[in-house]
C-alpha cells in the first residue's frame, strides 16, 4: 500500500468526513489552530462531518458545547461517540432493561439509558453486562466491581483500546491501558466497540449516509487501520500521537492513503509519491535513493512531500525502520 494522490481537494472528492477530535481537532483544551477554519471550509464545500471520537467519557451533547467553545460548528447530532456504539452493541446482545455495570463517566451512563438498559456500579446487581469506557476519575473500588462481574460470567465491553491519549500536558493513558485491568485480572478479553472495530464506523455511516467517507485521524492503530479495515480512505495528520518514525514503520494495515500537517490537508490536493524504475521515491522537490542499503533523502521545499517520499520508499521494501539509522537520519534531515 502507497500514499495516494488527489489533483482535487478531499473535500471535494469524498461526501462526508470522520473527524476524529483529540489530535484533530483539539489537544486537551485548546483547539488545533488550523481546525475551526478548515472544517468550516470542508462543511460550505458540501462535505457532511461527523465528529467521532473512541473517548467515552462525554455525551455527544457536551462533546458539542465543547467544539462550539473552541468556533468549531457543531450540535450533538454531529457526534459520534465510542459510548454509543458500546451501548448499542451490549444492547444487541442481553434483553431490555437488564442491569449493566458501567465502569465509566457520564456519557457512558448516558448511552447504556439511551438504550433502555440500567446502569448499575455494583457485581452484587448480577449485571448482564459490563461496559468500560474512558474516566479521568477512573478509581480501584468501580474496576474491581467489573472485575467480579466480568469474573462470574459477565458480558464484558470496551468503548475502545487506545492506550494512550495526547492532553494539554502531555501524553496520559487511556481507556485501552485501564481496561487491561480487568482483562488481567479475570482472562477475560473484552469485546471492543471502538475504533479500528466495526460498531463505531458503522454509527458514523448511519448518522451520515456516507458511501465515501474520508477518515481523519492522528492514530495508526485505530483511526487509520480501523478505515483500511472496512474500506474507507483515510488521511492521517501529524497534529497528534503519531510521530513520522512511527509512520514510516507503520504495518500495511495501519498506511493511510494521505498524510497532512493538520486537518487543513481536507481542503487541498494531495501529490502521490512516484517511484521510478532505478528504485527512486520523488514527492515534490524531493528525491528519496537508496545506496548500500541505506536510505538519502535529498532536496528542498514543503516537509511534508519529503515525508511522502520517504514513506514511499520505506513501504516498498522490507527494511525495518523502526531500526534503521537511515531512516532517522533522513528524519533528521527533515527537522524531526
Amino acid at each position: 500500500m502507497t500514499l495516494l494522490s488527489s489533483t482535487r481537494p478531499l473535500s471535494s472528492r469524498h461526501d462526508a468526513a470522520f473527524l476524529d477530535l483529540d489530535g484533530v481537532v483539539y489537544i486537551g483544551s485548546h483547539a488545533i489552530p488550523a481546525a475551526p477554519e478548515a472544517i468550516e471550509k470542508a462543511r460550505a464545500a458540501g462535505m457532511r462531518r461527523v465528529f467521532v471520537t473512541n473517548n467515552a467519557a462525554r455525551t455527544p451533547a457536551a462533546v458539542a458545547d465543547r467544539l462550539r467553545a473552541l468556533d468549531v460548528v457543531a450540535d450533538a447530532g454531529s457526534v459520534v461517540t465510542s459510548a454509543e456504539a458500546a451501548a448499542r452493541l451490549v444492547a444487541s446482545r442481553v434483553p431490555e432493561g437488564a442491569p449493566v455495570l458501567v465502569v465509566g463517566d457520564t456519557g457512558l451512563r448516558h448511552a447504556v439509558r439511551q438504550w433502555r438498559l440500567r446502569p448499575v456500579s455494583l457485581a452484587s446487581e448480577r449485571p448482564a453486562a459490563v461496559v468500560q469506557g474512558y474516566s479521568p476519575r477512573m478509581g480501584h473500588d468501580l474496576m474491581a466491581e467489573g472485575a467480579l462481574a466480568v469474573s462470574r460470567g459477565s458480558l464484558f465491553v470496551v468503548s475502545n483500546n487506545d492506550t494512550t491519549t495526547p492532553m494539554d500536558r502531555g501524553i496520559i493513558p487511556a481507556n485501552g491501558s485501564y481496561a487491561r485491568v480487568i482483562a488481567n485480572a479475570t482472562g477475560q478479553e473484552p469485546i471492543v466497540a471502538g475504533k479500528p472495530m466495526r460498531p463505531l464506523h458503522d454509527e458514523s455511516v448511519r448518522r451520515t449516509g456516507a458511501w465515501a467517507p474520508l477518515v481523519v485521524g492522528d492514530r495508526l492503530d485505530t483511526d487509520i487501520e480501523g478505515a483500511n479495515t472496512h474500506g474507507a480512505a483515510s488521511m492521517l495528520v501529524l497534529s497528534g500521537v503519531t510521530t513520522p518514525a512511527e509512520l514510516l514503520a507503520a504495518p500495511p494495515g495501519q498506511r493511510p492513503n494521505f498524510l497532512a500537517w493538520d486537518i487543513s490537508g481536507i481542503n487541498l490536493p494531495h501529490p502521490r509519491p512516484r517511484l521510478d524504475s532505478a528504485g527512486e521515491a520523488h514527492c515534490g522537490g524531493w528525491t528519496v535513493t537508496t545506496h548500500a542499503g541505506r536510505l538519502r533523502l535529498a532536496g528542498e521545499g514543503d516537509r511534508i512531500d519529503g515525508l511522502r517520499a520517504l514513506c514511499a520508499a520505506a513501504w516498498s521494501s522490507s527494511r525495518d525502520t523502526a531500526t534503521d539509522l537511515s531512516a532517522h537520519d533522513a528524519l533528521a534531515y527533515l527537522g524531526w
